[in-house]
């Protein structure tokens, strides 16, 4: 039987070494920045402006404002997980096209931003930024967009402020919710240092929300999203059928389900009032 202990032994290292390694490693699983330069220099087809933020803590937030003549209001879009405002930039097209202002910025560690990344730091510098919005526009003219991993992020701004409406493009029903679908066999109750409980944040959300996700998403299943509407009476799903994760934006129904969530009819604006 002594076999049988050293196997054993052996399987409960590995399994421990393992674990010990997804604790430590975690942030290349679920963030893949691209870093810039401090001197780099954004090229887009629209007029547009950085604007920077120095955090408390001494982390450095980088960011680009794109304004159109006569806004409508500003769409604050938080954005994936991947590259930087370089390449992120180009969905502003999507919304100054539609007579929106524009603001999004890079996490720490994503282009030209810096500082210790951790789940609180995400909230607080999104707040921050916010607040700054609050002060050039009425909380009724601010669109908070949450996409991919900034869903999560863009409700737990919802939840502390009240904007004209909370966006969520390709939302997952939780951090824990979304790991758990590949990682089900480590003890990430444990070992798992972001939560980002969407769902808990939609319960808290009073202005109105709409949940764009693709019927065919293979990352963040539809069924998240099917979820997540369920958490709120303020939430409405709009299935974008035949969408995946990476391609709303090729697809009319999402441009024209857009538009009609930028531009209320003026009987929409009243049901929302009440």
């Amino acid at each position: 039987m002594e076999w049988a202990a050293n196997l054993f032994i052996g399987f409960a290292l590995g399994y421990l070494l393992l674990s010990v390694l997804f604790y430590l490693l975690q942030d290349l699983f679920f963030f893949r920045p691209e870093i810039l330069p401090g001197h780099f220099e954004y090229q887009f087809p629209f007029p547009f402006e950085e604007v920077h933020f120095d955090m408390e803590d001494g982390g450095y937030i980088n960011g680009l404002y794109f304004r159109v003549p006569n806004a409508k209001g500003v769409v604050y879009y938080l954005k994936g997980n991947s590259r930087s405002v370089k390449g992120w930039g180009k969905f502003a097209k999507d919304f100054v096209g539609k007579g929106y202002d524009f603001f999004m910025t890079d996490y720490r560690g994503f282009g030209k931003s810096a500082g210790r990344r951790t789940e609180a730091t995400l909230y607080n510098d999104a707040q921050t930024v916010y607040r700054w919005l609050s002060d050039r526009y009425p909380e009724e003219d601010i669109v908070v967009y949450g996409r991919s991993l900034g869903s999560g992020i863009a409700a737990r701004i919802a939840s502390w402020n009240r904007p004209r409406m909370l966006i969520l493009d390709s939302p997952y029903f939780s951090f824990f919710y979304q790991v758990r679908q590949y990682g089900f066999w480590l003890p990430l109750k444990w070992i798992l240092r972001y939560q980002i409980r969407t769902d808990q944040f939609l319960r808290k959300v009073s202005c109105p929300i709409f949940i764009l996700h693709g019927t065919h998403d293979r990352l963040i299943p539809f069924r998240q999203g099917k979820l997540l509407a369920k958490q709120s009476e303020q939430a409405t799903l709009i299935p974008i059928t035949g969408g995946g994760h990476n391609n709303l934006p090729d697809f009319a129904a999402y441009h024209d389900q857009l538009y009609d969530l930028l531009h209320p009819s003026p009987i929409d604006e009243g049901r929302a009032e009440n």
